[in-house]
Parts: structure tokens; sequence; C-alpha cells
């Protein structure tokens, strides 16, 4: 069984992170994005997992090569010369998706992180014998999305409403498709939306059913959103896979420490933190609802709440960042610095207090 990443885009909701590595190669709960996705689809039977890639390819490809035989998994690249869209990515890589067998394939989309009950969708696309399916979640403000309206019974998708000023449903798309191989025949390889010219167009001749995502969803794919979307990720692991968080008097609620960080005495952290490796964290630090990078330090007393802390990087003591404060790889703020928000970009040296809001270039 195959399927396709979409991996395009330069990330730029993500900057400052996405300045130094591509989108999908960012640390979410200390593992790339991507690492989540390939793994869940490896759990349920792919094979090959086809990089849909217009931004920094070399890079990508190097970096995923050492997860082709940890993970058993085939890893190829479908390198786009334009921006195809959402759509047009399958066209390309059709020679690569379609083996003969008419089997279905995936199509996800890269920075969305869910539960992933790909096996559930698998059971769903067989019963109700359509050419595609795809994931919807529920939202609480759907005037902000493209709303799929559906046959609650039946899950047949009726039609796709864009942004509606009145009330008709609450189910958006959740960027995760199970598609028969017949749809790459209605793609042409040029720029297209699958979402408002290709999945329509299958509706209308009710061959599309969407099916309810279970469990969590969010896009992280930018700063706002990744946080809160790393508190529904832990929030699924404490009751999935408890055992992969921490535990101790200093931990408040869900939190995730690599193995190799280095915690200090006196320090408390959480609710919803992730620390990666070979992070130190000295005593008395406060942390909640923030990411620490690999490599990146945290100095004695400092307090980080809300806030992304980029590979290398460091916050001097009794330092104050919270408030939606991101700091892009290597950058170093000094003793008694306060951030109420704002963006720094990477390999950068913070002397004096940040205001809010600020770009320090």
């Amino acid at each position: 069984m195959k399927a396709l990443v979409l991996v395009g885009g330069f990330g730029t909701r993500l900057r400052p992170l996405t300045l130094s590595v591509p989108k999908p190669l960012v640390d979410f709960a200390n593992k790339p994005m991507i690492l989540h996705q390939i793994e869940a689809l490896k759990a349920v039977g792919v094979d090959e997992v086809v990089l849909a890639i217009n931004y920094q390819p070399e890079l990508m490809m190097s970096f995923l090569k050492e997860f082709e035989t940890k993970l058993g998994i085939k890893i190829t690249c479908s390198q786009e010369t334009e921006p195809m869209g959402t759509a047009g990515p399958l066209a390309l890589a059709r020679s690569k998706l379609i083996d003969g067998s008419g089997r279905p394939f995936f199509v996800l989309n890269s920075d969305v992180i869910s539960e992933y009950p790909l096996n559930q969708m698998i059971e769903f696309h067989a019963k109700h014998g359509g050419e595609a399916s795809i994931m919807v979640t529920k939202v609480e403000d759907p005037s902000k999305y493209g709303v799929v309206v559906l046959d609650d019974d039946t899950g047949q998708v009726e039609r796709f409403v864009e942004k509606p000023e009145m009330f008709v449903g609450n189910k958006i798309n959740a960027g995760i498709y199970l598609l028969n191989p017949t749809v790459l025949d209605r793609i042409e390889v040029r720029p297209t939306s699958i979402e408002k010219e290709v999945f329509p167009e299958i509706a209308r001749e009710k061959q599309l059913f969407a099916m309810v995502l279970p469990g969590f969803w969010m896009d992280v794919g930018q700063p706002k959103d990744y946080i809160s979307g790393l508190s529904l990720y832990l929030d699924s692991l404490s009751r999935s896979c408890s055992d992969k968080l921490a535990k101790g008097s200093n931990i408040v609620g869900n939190v995730i420490i690599e193995e190799s960080a280095e915690i200090g005495e006196d320090c408390l952290i959480g609710p919803d933190v992730a620390i990666g490796a070979g992070c130190v964290i000295e005593e008395g630090v406060r942390l909640s609802q923030c990411t620490i990078m690999r490599g990146a330090r945290i100095q004695k007393h400092a307090r980080v709440c809300g806030s992304i802390i980029g590979w290398m990087s460091s916050v001097g003591k009794w330092g104050r960042l919270e408030n939606l404060t991101i700091l892009g790889e290597d950058v170093h703020v000094w003793d008694e610095v306060y951030s109420n928000g704002g963006v720094i970009l990477p390999h950068k040296e913070i002397k004096s207090s940040i205001l809010n809001p600020s770009i320090v270039m």
C-alpha cells in the first residue's frame, strides 16, 4: 500500500523555525512532524511513502534516509518545479502511486497532527465502495473554514460550503484522504486544488464519503496552533501511552522529556511541555505550555510559558518568555530579559528587553 504526503510550501506561517529546516522536519513532541505521519502509515501496512516536495528536497531526503531502514519503509520524492496546489502533486506522482493492484492510497497534509485512525478509514472506505474517502473533524466556529456537508447516516458528501455565513454544519476537511487510483484520472499536471476542484466533482457523482475523526485534530502550521496541538497530543498520549510521559514531584500535568535532557533541582515543569534531546534545564526553572527543542539551555530561575525555544538556543538567568515568544535556531537571550510575545530570527543575541509585539531582525 502506498501513501503521498504533501510537503510542498515554504512554511512561512511557522517562521522563524522554518528558516532553518523545512516545516515537516520541525520538531513536534520531540520528533519531526512528518515522522508522526510516516510511523502511523507504516503501522497500517503502507510500505512506500512518496513525498511531494518543492522546497529543500535534498535536505528532506537526506534526513529521512536513515528512517527508511529504522522503520522498514520506502521513502521516495516527487519534486515540483513550481507550486502545484493540493491536487497537482498527485498527478505529478502518478507513476509512483499506481502499482497495478488497484488498491487505494493515502494522501496526508504534512502539517496535520491527529490520532490517525487509518485502520478505521480503510474499513470505512471498503464498506461504502465509493471512489474517495476524506476525514473530517468537528470545529466550534465553522464560519472560518470550508464546511463539508454530508449525510450523517451514510457519510456521503453532498456539497462543500466555503466560510458559510449561516450554519450548514460543523465538519471541516482534516487533510487525510484515502483515494482509489481512478481519482488520478481526474487531475491534470497543473496547479489544482483538490478541495475546490476535484472533491466537488466526485461529490456530484455521489462517490465521495466522509468519516468523522474520532480523536483530536490540529493543523500545527502556525505557532499558536502548534502550542495548542501539543496540548492535545500530550493529552491523547496520556490516555494511550502514558508510560511515555514524564513522572515526578516536579512534573505537573502532561510532559514529555527526552532521556538525554538534564533537569536541575527545584524545577517545576508542566503542564503541556516537550523537552528535546540534549536540553539542559537548570535549577529553579519554570516551564509550562511550551516546547524546548533539541540542544537548548534554560538557565537558572528562568520562566518560559506559551512559547517555543528553537534548536541550540538559550534563555538567560531570570529571563521570562511568554505569550507566543518564538526563538529560531541558535538564539541567545541574555539574563533577565522579559518578552511578552515576539519572533526572534535564527542566530541572534538578545541583550535588552523585548517589547510586545516585536520582530527582532
